[in-house]
């Protein structure tokens, strides 16, 4: 079992930052490694995958609207990830939620994700 909980959202005008975190708690972190990251769903939209890194840091993964504004990190000591999100756009308006699984890759796809967060709300105005 994990349990995810997400801060850090907010609204933020256009060009702004935030940085989200998210605290992973639960018995897998110490059994087994696991991949960490980031969907987002904006209003009647799919979710998307935004970012993520496999256990090891060997693998990351940006989508291409957020590549070279949005950083992910994790810290495997204190079972934690981050995304510091910079030169925020209306677009990136959306629910932003923390997954995790046990991988020692790094899944794509929501259904991969075995673990997810309530969510945090991000709102960018223009």
């Amino acid at each position: 079992q994990a349990q995810l909980e997400e801060s850090g959202g907010g609204l933020v005008q256009t060009g702004g930052s935030l940085n989200l975190s998210c605290a992973g708690s639960g018995r897998i972190f110490t059994i087994t490694t696991c991949a960490m990251g980031w969907f987002r769903q904006a209003p009647g939209e799919e979710r998307e995958f935004v970012a993520g890194m496999s256990w090891s840091g060997a693998i990351t993964y940006y989508a291409d609207s957020v590549k070279g504004r949005f950083t992910i990190s994790r810290d495997n000591a204190k079972n934690t990830v981050s995304l510091q999100m910079s030169d925020l756009r209306p677009e990136d308006t959306a629910i932003y939620y923390c997954v995790t699984t046990p991988a020692s890759a790094l899944p794509q796809l929501a259904w991969e994700y075995d673990y997810w967060g309530r969510g945090t709300q991000v709102t960018v105005s223009s």
